[in-house]
């Protein structure tokens, strides 16, 4: 889901960055060292399940995981996903370095915001029950980021209104498998490693 460079408007580029950057702040003073190897697995996912994209107009459609990134990791998911960003960019050209912020930005704020939102259901009740609401959030951060990057391409330029639109259709597949591949992985880590959801808050 990444905006390529030269798509959206000085002001939404700037505002962006100055946005991510904030947002990479809180992330890095939320980041203890005991989180940091769960930080780079999650990054290293992030960064190879976008390897695999379709691009779509000004964007492209491929799997995210950030739904996953912000239940584990709350505010910490800004830097994990900002460097799997950042390394996309360098080495393979996707988005740009330009819309860097304004692509972290879209990604890991909905990621924060599924933690904030699903992370205290998750570890109630059955881990089944944690799986349900896993999936939940990992859907609902799909479809919260493609609203900001429909967002983003709006505020550009009226010319991109049917783009933002395609975006978020187009993004509705993605949304299920995200549902899915999300709630299985919230489900063996309830079983594997419990502790994960239950003794450490979502900010």
């Amino acid at each position: 889901m990444h905006i390529v460079d030269g798509a959206l408007s000085n002001p939404v580029v700037i505002g962006g960055a100055v946005a991510a950057a904030g947002g990479v702040a809180m992330g890095l003073r939320s980041l203890d060292l005991d989180r940091i190897p769960t930080a780079g697995v999650l990054a290293a996912s992030f960064f190879v399940a976008s390897l695999i994209h379709v691009p779509i107009g000004p964007s492209s459609v491929h799997l995210i995981l950030n739904g996953l990134a912000g239940l584990l990791l709350g505010w910490a998911a800004f830097p994990a996903l900002f460097v799997g960003l950042l390394l996309q960019a360098v080495f393979f050209g996707f988005g740009g370095l330009t819309v860097l912020g304004i692509n972290a930005l879209n990604i890991a704020f909905p990621a924060v915001l599924a933690g904030l939102l699903f992370r205290p259901l998750i570890g109630r009740g059955s881990p089944i029950h944690g799986a349900i609401w896993g999936g939940i959030g990992g859907a609902f951060a799909i479809a919260a980021t493609t609203v900001m990057v429909g967002i983003s391409l709006a505020l550009s330029g009226d010319e991109f209104l049917p783009a933002a639109k395609l975006v978020f259709f187009a993004h509705m597949p993605v949304m299920v498998i995200e549902a899915v591949l999300t709630g299985f992985a919230v489900l063996l880590a309830r079983k594997v490693k419990p502790e994960l959801f239950q003794t450490r808050p979502a900010t």
